[in-house]
Formats: structure tokens, sequence, C-alpha cells
């Protein structure tokens, strides 16, 4: 099998998922590349997480009295013992772009109610899941709809869903952003019961036709007694949209783009990618899979290797992946969710509707020692099964030089390419042991150490 289909395969996995072993990389290898694309879009062809088993053996997280230190210990094991990555990624995907934080909602289970819509819906039609979302209890709450009235118009679901949902700053005026606003009047969730006395109640959307604004509006042209409903679909038909999603689509699965707030006025660092991408929008009917299977397929797609700074939920999720042995929901996953949080990425708490800042804003200098001490604990325990798989393979090539430990490091954690530089380093600290031999003490320890300067490497920040 020639290592350029395992390094394309790597890449795929990286960015449609959270990574893959040197196993799965060569079966999906012999599948072909195309086979593996549908694969992920139909994830109904394989297992998924056992939600039931989590909450037998961690009980508190089913509506916790609070939501301190919860944080999303089920998503992250949804996202480590998945087999539908791509649905799990796309999962990730609209958390960062409908943000929404229990920081204000302050019912976890609300928040991860809207998570769950996302795996449901995340993969079909952008349409459908904008009316979902409308009428999303942690939304309503979040941006304040349930304050929105007829006699009283609040304007911050209407603007959001403008600005940061759908079609981006420029594309729409103040008056639009009233008007749009006036339209989901009556949109709100039912009176709130108290809290049980060890968790809390459940929120429902409720319309009340008595508090909507039945009169007629003026949106983006369009003239009529309008409705939510009717404004997702004239928001959905405007090219901006399209545009929009495409971006974000380009900027989470290919390359990093400018931050958001400046899309207005900085142009797409490869427009001919994005326009490919809003037009599979637009024939679709707003369907994301073939979005994502024309994505996928795409030369661009192939060619941006590297391209990427991991986000720290990323970098968490990979990594407990790689080394496994955390298929069981064990005391302490808690803990392990806030590892991202450490590195600037806490779930289902992102710091504003604008969602996290991309790119090289995950990275300074406590964040990268974090993300380097992170994943070298993970590494260094030569007992996990991933581990033991890639000290097995190794073993299989016999005794090893300081070039050749280090370069089947570098093979069997990516395949990764490094600058020379940086992987003479790694050589030159390798060689003050000598060249590695099975039969000696201490040998296994050797590569875990190498493993550990793998992933201190500014390379492994990339996917």
């Amino acid at each position: 099998m020639a290592n350029q289909d395992i390094e394309l395969m790597a890449h795929l996995m990286r960015r449609a998922g959270f990574g893959a072993t040197r196993d799965e990389l060569e079966a999906r290898a012999a599948k072909g590349y195309e086979a593996t694309v549908e694969e992920l879009l139909n994830p109904e062809s394989v297992e998924g997480s056992d939600r039931l088993d989590f909450l037998r053996y961690q009980p508190g997280f089913w509506k916790p009295p609070t939501s301190a230190g919860m944080g999303g210990g089920i998503w992250l094991n949804d996202m480590v013992n998945t087999q539908r990555v791509l649905q799990e990624k796309m999962v990730l995907f609209w958390h960062h772009v409908f943000a929404t934080g229990y920081s204000k909602i302050d019912h976890f289970h609300e928040v991860f109610k809207q998570i769950d819509m996302f795996r449901e819906k995340g993969m079909g039609n952008y349409r459908d899941l904008l009316v979902a979302l409308a009428k999303d209890p942690a939304m309503i709450y979040w941006l304040d709809n349930c304050d929105n009235h007829s006699y009283a118009v609040n304007e911050n679901w209407g603007r959001e869903l403008l600005e940061l949902f759908s079609m981006g700053v420029g594309n729409y005026t103040e008056d639009d952003v009233r008007e749009c606003s006036r339209a989901f009047t009556g949109w709100t969730i039912t009176p709130m019961i108290p809290r049980q006395a060890y968790g809390r109640f459940d929120w429902d959307f409720e319309y009340q036709e008595e508090d909507h604004d039945d009169e007629e509006k003026t949106f983006l042209g369009h003239t009529g007694n309008f409705n939510g409903e009717d404004i997702i679909d004239i928001v959905c038909a405007h090219p901006a949209t399209a545009r929009f999603v495409a971006r974000h689509l380009y900027n989470f699965f290919v390359a990093d783009e400018p931050q958001v707030p400046s899309w207005q006025d900085t142009p797409p660092n490869d427009p001919d990618a994005v326009d490919l991408l809003a037009q599979t929008f637009v024939v679709s009917g707003y369907e994301m899979i073939p979005v994502l299977r024309a994505l996928f397929n795409s030369d661009f797609f192939k060619n941006a290797r590297f391209a990427k700074i991991k986000s720290p939920i990323e970098v968490v999720v990979s990594t407990l992946r790689m080394v496994g042995d955390f298929e069981f929901p064990a005391p302490g996953i808690g803990i392990l969710t806030k590892e991202s949080a450490y590195m600037g990425q806490e779930l289902m708490n992102p710091p504003s509707v604008e969602g996290w800042h991309t790119g090289a804003e995950w990275i300074n200098s406590g964040s990268l020692m974090k993300r380097i001490n992170f994943s070298a604990e993970m590494v260094a325990k030569t007992d996990r099964p991933g581990i033991r798989g890639i000290i097995n393979r190794l073993k299989e090539r016999g005794d090893l030089s300081a070039e050749q430990l280090v370069d089947g490091c570098l093979d069997l954690m990516g395949p990764l390419t490094v600058q020379a530089e940086n992987r003479q380093e790694l050589v030159n600290h390798v060689s003050e042991s000598g060249d590695l031999r099975w039969g000696e003490a201490g040998a296994e320890d050797r590569v875990a150490e190498a493993l550990q300067l793998v992933v201190s490497l500014r390379e492994y920040q990339y996917a």
C-alpha cells in the first residue's frame, strides 16, 4: 500500500474525524478514499456511542443540580468513542457557529439537548436546522427571545440570526433586524417550573399566538405578514447565506480563515473553493451532505494538509482516541473535559455568541504549554493500547538507530512531515542513548520519550 494513500487518509480522518490509528488508516485506505468519504457521509451505517451506558456509571451528568464542573463530559465520551466521527465533527462545527453557553442558561441539560439536536439535524437540511434552532429553548433563553414581545420587540435573536448564524454583517440593514425580530415575537419557552431538589425540569418551546406581531413586515425587500419560518425561508434564499455557510465550512474543515468579524472586509483565502461550496449548497436545496461530499473530494481539501491549527478539543479527543483505553466511562471524565478548557475552549460554554476565535488565536504561551503537557502525559503511558500498537509496529522493524526511531514515531503518529531542523533536534536527543535494542531494559520507555518529543513539535499542533 503506497504511503501517499495512508497520508491522504490520515488527512481526511484528522479533518472529518478526530484522527485514526495506523490499523484504521490501513483498513480505510484499502477501501479507497471516495468509499471512505461515502461511509463518513452515511453515519447510520456504523455504531454510535451508548448514552445509556454512560449514564449508568455517571448518573450525576443527568440534569445536574449545577452546571459548574460538569462541562461536556457526556459529549466528550461521545467524541472519544463514536464510530460516527463526521457526524460528531459536524456537531462541534454547529456548536461553534451557533455558540450557546451554560454560563447564562444555567441549565446544563438544556444546552446538551441542543447538542443532541445538532447531532440529529447537523448533516441534514440547513433550513430545517435553523427552524429547529429558533425553537430551541436554550437558544431562546441565550438570545432573549423569551423577552421578545409584540408590544416590546427584543432584537437580540433577530440580529444574531442575520449577523452570525446565516448572512454576515453588511448584507442587511438595521430595519431588517427589527422586522426580522418582529416576526419571531411569540416564539418563547413554557413557564419555568422551579428546580427539583436534586435536578432540573425540562424547558419546552411554546408559540404564543396572542403575543405574535401579526402586522405587515418588510424584510430584505420582501413584504408580507411574516412569521419566523417565512424569515428563515427568505434568509436561506439570499446569496449571502450560501457564501457565509461555505466560508465557515472552509475555515473548519480546510484551512484557517480570518475571524468572522472581518469577513465583510477580507476576502476568502480561496474564493474559488468557497464559491464551489456555496453553489453546491444552493443547488442541493441547502442540504449539507452534498456540500460535504464536494468539499472532501475536492483538490483544495486534499492539498490543504497541516493548514489548520487544532482546536483544544481536537487536541484532547484525538490524543485520547490515539492512546486508547477510554471506552469505559470511568470516574474522572469531568476532569478530562476540563482539559480543553485549560487550553482555551470549554465545551458548551463559548466566550460569546460569536463563538471561539480560531487559528493562531488558539495559541499563547500558556495554552501551548498545556497542549504539550497533556499530550505528553498521555503518550508516556506504554500500557495504553494505542501506544502498545505503536511499540509493536516498531518492534517489527527490528533494532533501530536514532534516525529510524524518530522517523518511525513520526510515521506512526501521522504520518507527520516536520521541518528538517526539528527532525534533527529529535535525532540528536535520541542519539544520546544510542541505538534502540529491544532486548535492553527501558527500550519501551525510550519509545514513549520519543513520542513525547513528537507531541511537543509545532507540526503536531496542526491538523
